[in-house]
């Protein structure tokens, strides 16, 4: 198993986790009312869900890759901003920028010219 394939497997579970914790933790709501985002918690983690398969089903259909890794980086860009946005600290903002990095480094990886 190659790198890759490692990272989009600890990208894809990591995001399994979070899109299903939404759905059954409470704490997860909360942070969504914090930021002012409640109306577009359950999108996100639906996004997140589909992003997770999609780094998976990417493993077979490299264009499924593509869209998944490129998708979930510009989510966490997205959650990066709001955090900065709300003055939180880099220690709390730190899980979305590891998960926008490594997703962008994902999709990086696996355009065509770097293959």
């Amino acid at each position: 198993m190659n790198l890759i394939t490692i990272l989009i497997l600890i990208s894809s579970l990591s995001f399994l986790g979070y899109g299903i914790a939404y759905f059954i933790s409470p704490q997860m709501k909360s942070e969504f009312k914090r930021f002012g985002l409640e109306k577009v918690g359950t999108l996100t983690a639906v996004l997140e869900l589909l992003g997770a398969v999609g780094l998976l089903v990417g493993l077979k259909i490299h264009l499924i890759l593509l869209i998944s890794a490129g998708g979930l980086a510009l989510l966490m860009f997205l959650g990066v901003a709001v955090r900065v946005k709300n003055k939180d600290s880099l220690w709390i903002s730190l899980p979305a920028t590891f998960f926008m990095l490594l997703n962008f480094y994902i999709f990086y990886m696996s355009l065509p010219v770097n293959k």
